[in-house]
């Protein structure tokens, strides 16, 4: 379940105001009996969930009498890019936590164990704010929270979260006016959970942001910066890819995470001159072996995803539909296979030590004497490396400006390797540098796209040919995969003729300028 709220503080005698003008037309305000909730939640010794904006509870207090009986867990994750929260509930006793919400939250707990930090008893007054259908656009919850120690309150304080339904961002909006004008003073958003903890959990989080650079950086600056980025990437859908749920834009955790790695030992290869080299091998080692792990499961998610788009493509001559349901079950099987072996790969002590690895990386990466440099000095010249390359060409792989039309697909994909270096590499300066390179990293964004659809249509139609040769007896799937394979190839030929129109685009020389030759 995603979650959007907004937190105001309030004091003790803060009077609700009315809310009556904020509901649409022919909407209402609804108050709800109120709840008694007490909470018990878990954390590291050193409070490494809350620190990152994560929580994990157990509940009673619910409405549902299975929930009064035996509890639910919750574990909230931060909201990361998208700015919306995760939350995932399970029901279970009380003493013991869910292995799958341990499982879950290993990105943030490392292996750490989980233990009972805080208790609270929540008083819970709940505002429903209905559409004219009745349906809930928003709660308004004002809270009276006591923290306990034992049977003893230690401290208590009062707040107000707005959390939105099937509401717009508007409506949260037009509560927010009112909540203000009756003298609540919007919060920052500190979870009850992390505030009642105290000091401990108000530290900074492991995972070390990229933050903001100083108005002239050194190299170091920006590389450390976009190392963390790729961390962050990483970690943040690190329980995603465990819950197996897409992203709210369509895309999924597993490719997002792929990305993450891939960008992480780009860059680390990039700007290896300005780290220590022995320290670099060991991360891009480790991290080669999880994207190996998490690329077997992207490419089984892309090609389940093409088998319906690729047999679509001419709604004047529809396939056999049996003979599709026959690859998408053979594709379906790889897919879960793959997102197990991944299972157990993140569940691996080898991943607890690879988390350590980023943990650190984000914190102190290893930068040698030359990071000390001026970025705009030190960094165009790194870069021009995967440039040079991704136009030149090297031992058996073509430049992108030659690259032959006729050339086996293998070889228009290690142009698109090379291509994606370049990208990431401009990507990582481009907010530093200036001028053309933002302009640079887009258009490298355009022929990485158009090489991406070329390896994506010539994988897939030697996967169809070979789903059928594995079953020839079957002769309406053999012609079933015949028609998707010609329909690839077609992709594939289409690819290659747009490519010289990108490729003109990317390498004009008002956008690479910059580069020294």
């Amino acid at each position: 379940m995603l979650e959007e709220e907004r937190k105001y503080e309030v004091g003790s005698g803060f009077e609700l105001p009315d809310l009556s003008s904020c509901p649409p037309a022919g909407g209402q305000v609804v108050p709800r009996p109120p709840l008694t909730l007490r909470a018990t939640y878990y954390d590291t010794a050193d409070r490494r969930l809350a620190r990152a904006g994560v929580s994990l509870r157990f509940r009673r207090g619910e409405d549902a009498s299975k929930l009064r009986r035996t509890g639910k867990w919750t574990a909230k994750l931060p909201p990361g890019t998208t700015g919306v929260r995760q939350e995932i509930s399970r029901s279970g006793p009380p003493d013991a936590v869910p292995t799958e919400l341990v499982g879950l939250l290993t990105a943030y707990h490392c292996g750490a164990p989980l233990e009972p930090a805080v208790t609270m008893r929540t008083v819970r007054r709940v505002h429903e704010i209905l559409d004219r259908t009745d349906r809930v656009l928003a709660e308004v919850c004002d809270d009276t929270v006591a923290v306990l120690d034992g049977r003893r309150t230690a401290s208590t304080f009062r707040e107000i979260e707005v959390e939105r339904s099937e509401g717009s961002r508007k409506l949260l909006d037009r509560v927010g006016k009112v909540l203000h004008a009756a003298g609540a003073v919007a919060g920052e958003f500190t979870p009850k959970h992390a505030r009642a903890m105290g000091p401990v959990a108000s530290q900074p989080p492991d995972l070390t942001p990229p933050g903001l650079l100083p108005r002239k950086p050194a190299a170091g600056d920006v590389v450390a910066a976009a190392i963390r980025r790729d961390i962050a990437r990483i970690v943040e859908h690190d329980p995603l890819v465990r819950l197996r749920d897409p992203l709210p834009d369509g895309d999924t955790p597993v490719h997002q995470m792929r990305v993450g790695t891939r960008r992480l030992r780009s860059d680390l290869r990039t700007f290896q001159p300005l780290l220590d080299r022995d320290w670099t091998a060991k991360l891009r080692a480790e991290l080669g072996w999880i994207a190996d792990v998490l690329g077997a499961a992207r490419d089984a998610e892309v090609l389940r995803d093409r088998l319906q788009r690729t047999a679509k493509a001419d709604p004047l001559a529809p396939l056999d539909a049996a003979a599709v349901a026959r690859i998408d079950a053979d594709l379906a099987a790889r897919h879960e296979e793959t997102l197990q072996a991944l299972d157990e790969a993140l569940a691996s002590p080898r991943y607890l030590a690879l988390l350590e690895l980023l943990y650190e990386a984000a914190r102190q990466p290893r930068l040698t004497a030359d990071a000390r440099k001026p970025a705009r000095e030190a960094l165009p010249r790194l870069v021009a490396k995967p440039w040079r390359r991704l136009v030149r060409g090297g031992p058996g792989v073509y430049g992108a400006g030659d690259l032959d039309p006729r050339a086996p697909d293998e070889d228009w994909h290690a142009v698109r390797v090379n291509g994606k270096r370049a990208r990431y590499a401009a990507d990582a300066v481009a907010d530093v540098v200036g001028g053309s390179a933002p302009a640079l990293a887009k258009a490298l964004g355009a022929v990485q796209n158009d090489l991406g659809e070329h390896q994506d249509a010539a994988v897939a139609a030697e996967t169809w040919l070979a789903i059928a040769n594995a079953d020839p007896d079957d002769h309406a799937l053999a012609v079933t995969a015949g028609r998707l394979y010609e329909r690839e190839r077609a992709a594939v030929q289409a690819a290659r003729a747009a490519f010289p129109a990108a490729w003109k685009a990317a390498s004009a020389p008002r956008l690479v300028d910059w580069l020294p030759a």
